[in-house]
């Protein structure tokens, strides 16, 4: 048997079923999400607490090692490349925080392979034993450093006069070449300290991202603009049709041009009747009705609406200007028609041109699917 609430309908226990799978499903992704990046923060932690290396590493390889000097990591496969003409490249930072996107294995555009061999990560240099020669970049000489965030290519300048050079890696390997090379950089200013630091914040911000579950829908909570497919965008559609119709009867004052009704008039001398307009008195002529005017829109926020238009709800959220929403209460997608995968998102409230609402305000990627960004909801 079905179930049925106190008014005898089961359309309100579909509409609570439907919501909590939907949230239950956003829910999950938002958190997989979420925990996979935790879980690569926490690994790049572990890893720069105990990245040590030593002299013993580097035996059997064809590099001489000065007596302070120790060998960090080795990588087998690596591509030397080269720029004849590029920019002045950025100074070497401690950025340590994780890439977002994958790597694309292409080389980019006015990069040439010159050479190939093994990558070596010492305490004071990077070098590639190549089968063509050694090419050493020492930290105390150089000068700019860049990741190719769409390629693995990593180029690197230096004090002398020679083409801005780098590495072409593997793109499974690139990312942990690049952070490696950023704590064996720190090691030789004597900052791995601020390394980890780094890392410290950027896992205590993480953690505050960490997505709520999602409270569970009942069929009381169900409106009845639910059970109308569409919901509230195809009634307003109805209402706003509702009111245009009339108005454009009205307008269109589809009266006879030419006055009054024919009627016919006594034989003439020719014998045929002949269809004449009764002619109306001047002071009783009838007017055409005067065409309904209409009021200008009062602005937002100078009405008695208190949400500026905002649908109703009693989380206090609007469009009348406030405070950015980045933590919106869970039950949100009960007032507000949410995007899919709501709950992924990180940045505040906004509300998309389409009606929607997404919680990626401050995104170059807000909204894009649903015709960009309207407005922004405060509290």
């Amino acid at each position: 048997m079905a179930k049925t609430d106190s008014t005898g309908s089961t359309w309100r226990y579909r509409w609570a079923h439907r919501q909590n799978v939907r949230r239950v499903s956003t829910y999950r992704g938002a958190e997989t999400a979420w925990r996979r990046r935790d879980d690569e923060l926490r690994r790049l932690r572990a890893l720069a607490a105990d990245f040590q290396g030593s002299a013993a590493a580097g035996d059997g390889l064809p590099l001489e090692l000065a007596a302070d000097e120790v060998v960090l990591w080795v990588l087998p496969a690596a591509q030397l490349v080269e720029v004849r003409h590029t920019p002045v490249l950025p100074a070497p930072d401690l950025t340590v925080a994780p890439s977002t996107g994958p790597l694309r294995p292409r080389r980019p555009d006015g990069v040439r392979v010159t050479d190939a061999g093994m990558a070596v990560i010492t305490s004071r240099r990077l070098v590639l034993l190549g089968g063509r020669g050694r090419r050493d970049w020492a930290y105390g000489r150089m000068t700019g450093l860049a990741h190719d965030p769409a390629s693995p290519v990593t180029l690197i300048q230096v004090l002398d006069r020679r083409p801005t050079a780098g590495l072409l890696l593997p793109t499974d390997a690139a990312p942990d070449f690049r952070f490696k090379l950023t704590l064996a950089f720190a090691d030789a200013i004597e900052q791995r300290a601020a390394v980890l630091a780094q890392l410290d914040e950027l896992i205590a911000e993480h953690a505050q991202l960490k997505p709520f579950r999602p409270a569970v829908a009942t069929p009381g909570q169900a409106r009845l603009t639910s059970f109308v497919p569409g919901g509230r965008r195809s009634i307003a559609v109805a209402a706003a049709l509702a009111l245009l119709v009339p108005a454009a009867l009205i307008e269109s004052d589809p009266s006879d041009p030419t006055g009054g009704p024919e009627v016919a008039a006594a034989a003439t001398p020719s014998g045929e009747p002949v269809l004449v307009r009764p002619v109306a008195p001047a002071l009783t002529r009838a007017t055409p009705p005067a065409k309904p005017t209409t009021s200008p829109r009062p602005a937002p926020g100078r009405t008695g609406d208190p949400r500026c238009g905002a649908p109703d709800n009693p989380l206090g959220y609007g469009f009348c200007g406030g405070t950015r929403i980045r933590r919106p209460a869970a039950e949100v997608c009960d007032w507000f028609d949410c995007v899919p995968q709501f709950w992924a998102g990180r940045g505040y409230l906004v509300q998309c041109r389409d009606g929607s609402v997404s919680l990626a305000g401050g995104s170059a990627k807000a909204c894009a699917a649903h015709r960009g960004v309207r407005r922004t909801i405060t509290k």
